[in-house]
């Protein structure tokens, strides 16, 4: 069972899309009513959508710009 979840999570990209956009969903719900503290849900949303690695590549590719060497 653990094999074949797995095996749909990896290959699958419309499921890891499906389930991020939900814990999104269910994350900007829970900031507004008490259901998780701080929109947890969110943050784990996020992350399986891939956003934080997306922010962060072009954060560093500003501060390389923008910084004197």
């Amino acid at each position: 069972m653990k094999e074949k979840i797995k095996k749909i999570w990896t290959e699958n990209p419309k499921v890891r899309k499906t389930v991020g956009v939900i814990l999104v969903v269910i994350g900007l719900i829970s900031i507004i009513t008490p259901f998780t503290p701080v929109g947890f849900l969110l943050v784990l949303g996020l992350e399986i959508l891939g956003i934080r690695f997306l922010v962060w590549d072009k954060l560093k590719n500003w501060f390389k710009k923008e910084l004197p060497k």
